[in-house]
């Protein structure tokens, strides 16, 4: 990973990194892949006795429990709602041992350069981001956005805080390991002690890009910002956000419908968005298929992989909203207006 932009003299170590991919890596408890990588990082440039030198920030992970023969029976075979075929179309060649740009393996350099981004916002700001399972196939977590904390989504392998949802998400993505299947959910994630004024109409809104970014995760397929889809249910009058005279000067809302955006800049509310993430693509139970002769085949896939990607995938999310987060704020520092 190479990260370009970072403000110098900021206080960085490989342990403040490690805390993220820790949270990201695979083999952590019985509910995801059973891979057992250490995904230690290695801080190769960019930091000089704990501080950034403003320099290129380049980050080593190293693969120690790669299997590239666990694919061998998928080699010529198009893997159902998988990258392997539409690679192939693009690129006329792909890389068949599990270790593509597919794999969620590349996001542990999103988890990374995360890390960096988070320290960058703790130290120049005082926004908070928090992602955490609020779904998990058909069973709704209770959280209130506006008081959970760090503690209460780590307290369970779920990374759901609500105690009663994440036993039944538990007991569900077992049930589904065992029967070879897969399932889907939402991620939540919150910027709390917003600023206003991040965001670059008209094409780089903060709410695009969020999309953008986010949109980009691997089995991602959705994002709500604020109201959402519920939000077309609602008339005008009732999705409006009134202001109100705010406590330190500023203006605040007494509703947040907008999602803490307004004409793609932030308006100093909580952000609050939610991903939608599909099933995992690879499952062991029979499915039809064709091979790369076009050639109907039936699959029935080997390996060690996420009967659910949600647990792993609330640190992403975070991630990606520390990035997009940064850059705005590291481009609105530049106009001297904060």
């Amino acid at each position: 990973m190479v990260i370009d932009g970072c403000p110098p003299r900021l206080e960085l170590s490989a342990d403040q990194i490690q805390v993220e991919l820790d949270r990201r890596r695979p083999g952590q408890s019985r509910l995801v892949t059973q891979r057992q990588e250490a995904d230690q990082v290695e801080i190769l440039s960019g930091v000089f006795e704990g501080r950034t030198l403003g320099s290129s920030i380049a980050l080593l992970v190293r693969n120690s429990d790669a299997r590239p023969s666990a694919y061998d029976h998928m080699r010529d075979i198009y893997r159902p709602s998988h990258a392997d075929y539409t690679t192939e179309a693009k690129f006329g060649i792909r890389n068949w041992q599990g270790g593509g740009r597919a794999s969620a393996r590349e996001t542990i350099g999103r988890v990374a350069a995360g890390a960096v981004a988070r320290l960058v916002l703790e130290q120049l700001t005082n926004i908070e981001i928090l992602g955490w399972v609020s779904s998990v196939h058909d069973i709704e977590a209770e959280v209130d956005s506006g008081t959970v904390t760090r503690e209460m989504i780590e307290a369970d392998p779920t990374r759901c805080p609500d105690p009663a949802a994440a036993a039944a998400m538990t007991e569900a993505i077992e049930q589904i390991r065992r029967a070879g299947d897969s399932l889907g959910g939402v991620v939540t994630c919150v910027a709390r002690r917003m600023i206003p004024g991040l965001g670059e109409p008209v094409f780089d809104k903060l709410d695009a890009e969020l999309a953008g970014a986010l949109m980009s995760l691997p089995a991602a397929k959705g994002i709500e910002i604020g109201s959402g889809f519920s939000g077309t249910r609602m008339t005008g009058l009732a999705h409006n956000d009134p202001f109100v005279p705010g406590p330190d000067g500023a203006p605040t809302t007494t509703s947040n419908y907008s999602g803490g955006i307004q004409g793609g800049i932030s308006n100093g509310q909580d952000i609050e968005l939610r991903v939608a993430f599909k099933p995992t693509g690879t499952i062991s139970q029979a499915q039809n298929t064709v091979d790369s002769s076009n050639e109907a085949v039936v699959l029935e896939a080997k390996g060690r992989h996420d009967p659910c990607v949600l647990p792993r995938a609330a640190p992403m999310v975070e991630s990606m909203v520390c990035l997009v987060l940064v850059d705005h704020l590291l481009r609105q520092r530049a106009t001297d207006v904060l």
